[in-house]
């Protein structure tokens, strides 16, 4: 069942067309990290002390006078759990958001290593690592960086030998920094920040997204993912099984390592479902009571909680009723 509505520059809407998925590229991220740990050259439990330079380490983490940054795990950056500040979504005591750094100078290129220091500079951990979840872009950038220090290739090049490229999401790419294997005949859907209209790959200070969700898909190229990963073609079972660690996030949301977990309430079983959503209306779930999964975007950032209302009355609704 598709379902798609609205323009891109006077183009129809088409199920084909790629998009910026957002924080769905935490999952991407997250299973990198996953077979990483599958072929021995990391463990979940690992300090990310190992794996990253002095300049990025040095006050990373200090929480009411004591430096944390040497007892945060792999697993904290993964689970959110880490206390790290978010550089997007967190207000800084002084200045401006992040957000608004990147709007007003949309020609900027931003590295991974630029965020991590504007949060340190401009923002504070939330607690002790392993005590608490915080949400956290922040720690999402770390991944990326810690990925390269691992397999000593870019991000982008990863993200393709590891996940694109074998399941073959030939439209699929980091924006700003690779290209698909073949290029849409759609055009990248815009996105919205409220009635600010973002032509995805054009806005160069996007690039500071980078491991945390600058991915852009097509609904296609995800459910391939999705299938390959709930059916332990991607990780085995038993390592999806530790990234399923929940620990509650929000009301009817848990999070574990790069995952997502939706409890509708009080219908916690049969829409129970996994996987990960996104700021602009993103999701890319599966709901294994239903044997379904629910792939899209509103590419609207007021969609951000809508999209979860949508999914569970105008999606999970109506398929019960035909399942009947």
């Amino acid at each position: 069942m598709t379902e798609y509505k609205g323009e891109t520059d006077g183009v129809l809407a088409n199920p084909n067309q790629p998009y910026h998925t957002a924080s769905v590229g935490k999952t991407f991220t997250s299973v990198i990290l996953a077979i990483l740990v599958e072929k021995g050259l990391i463990k979940f439990d690992d300090p990310i002390a190992n794996y990253l330079p002095a300049d990025i380490l040095k006050d990373l983490h200090i929480y009411k006078g004591t430096d944390y940054t040497n007892d945060i795990q792999i697993k904290h950056l993964l689970s959110n759990t880490s206390g790290l500040p978010d550089y997007f979504e967190d207000k800084p005591k002084r200045g401006k958001r992040f957000l608004e750094e990147i709007l007003e100078n949309p020609s900027r290129f931003w590295t991974p290593q630029e965020t991590i220091h504007w949060s340190k500079e401009h923002l504070t951990p939330h607690f002790p690592p392993g005590t608490g979840v915080h949400y956290t872009d922040t720690g999402y950038n770390l991944l990326g960086l810690i990925i390269e220090t691992i397999t000593s290739k870019s991000f982008h090049e990863v993200l393709h030998d590891y996940i694109f490229n074998p399941l073959h999401m030939n439209h699929s790419y980091l924006s700003q920094f690779s290209e698909p294997i073949i290029k849409s005949q759609h055009p990248v859907a815009h996105l919205y920040l409220k009635e600010l209209k973002i032509n995805v790959d054009n806005h160069i200070s996007f690039s500071s997204f980078y491991s945390g969700g600058q991915t852009v898909c097509t609904l296609e190229d995800q459910l391939l993912f999705m299938k390959a990963l709930a059916n332990n073609q991607i990780i085995q079972k038993e390592t999806l099984d530790i990234m399923k660690q929940w620990n509650r996030m929000w009301i009817g949301m848990d999070y574990g390592y790069g995952l997502m977990r939706m409890r509708f309430l009080p219908f916690t079983q049969k829409y129970l479902g996994w996987g990960h959503l996104g700021s602009s209306g993103t999701s890319m779930l599966y709901f294994p009571n239903m044997d379904t999964y629910i792939i899209g975007g509103f590419n609207q950032t007021t969609y951000r909680s809508k999209s979860m209302n949508f999914i569970f009355f105008n999606v999970l609704r109506k398929l019960a009723n035909m399942q009947k």
